[in-house]
């Protein structure tokens, strides 16, 4: 990925702290900072017209998602892109973690969270899709909400502890194949929506099913973008 010369805004409306953070990750997310590349608190602070305080906060926000890390005596880096084996192991990870919880959501699950389920689907469907991250965010966010609420509905909150451990390396996921947005929305909107569909009949086997056909997709399809867009054997 080529770095973009191009500088992170502050948007408006919401707190310094949070608009900071919303700035820097939406810089980033567009393949602003190449891997590996340095990142100075005082150098972003300085293009934000800010203190370093908030820049400090939002990178160690950042950081737990796995977009960049933490370098002793350095400050922080871009982390670099999942390999195509780091890729294959994170959704074999997820598949075992969420299908699982999927199934035990199946049994637990009411009426008021299904109704939620189905908002955050819609929402991802109507959710502007790209190309840059301001544009699919909205999106980004109903897809990471629908994880999230199907694994902590599972009941066990360290199962749904480790997904949100997990789910931080789908950010440098993301990462790896931005540049068109979100080229899989009526796919991925069509999975969730059978998910929820298998939850609400209150069926543990069809949610896990539902949950690996989803996940085995998105694997599917995460291979075909990477070959798409270049990356393969010469970082295997």
């Amino acid at each position: 990925m080529t770095p973009r010369a191009v500088p992170p805004t502050v948007p408006a409306r919401e707190s310094l702290a949070d608009s900071v953070h919303s700035s820097l990750l939406a810089w980033l997310m567009d393949g602003n900072a190449g891997p590996g590349e340095p990142l100075s608190i005082d150098g972003l602070a300085r293009t934000l017209g800010v203190s370093p305080t908030p820049v400090r906060e939002a990178m160690a926000r950042i950081e737990r998602t796995g977009l960049v890390e933490r370098v002793a005596m350095r400050g922080y880096r871009v982390a670099g892109l999942l390999s195509p084996q780091e890729v294959q192991e994170l959704m074999d990870a997820r598949l075992l973690l969420e299908c699982h919880n999927a199934a035990a959501a199946a049994a637990r699950v009411d009426d008021a969270l299904l109704d939620v389920l189905e908002a955050t689907v819609h929402r991802m469907e109507e959710a502007p899709k790209g190309p840059s991250f301001a544009d699919y965010q909205d999106y980004h966010r109903a897809d990471n909400e629908f994880h999230r609420l199907v694994n902590r509905a599972g009941g066990n909150v360290f199962l749904a502890d480790a997904f949100e451990a997990l789910n931080g390396q789908v950010q440098r996921f993301r990462l790896r194949l931005v540049g068109d947005g979100v080229t899989d929305a009526e796919m991925a909107v069509a999975e969730h929506g059978a998910l929820v569909r298998a939850l609400r009949s209150r069926d543990a086997r069809a949610a896990a099913g539902r949950m690996r056909e989803h996940l085995e997709a998105v694997r599917a399809r995460a291979v075909a973008d990477s070959a798409a867009a270049g990356y393969g054997a010469r970082e295997g």
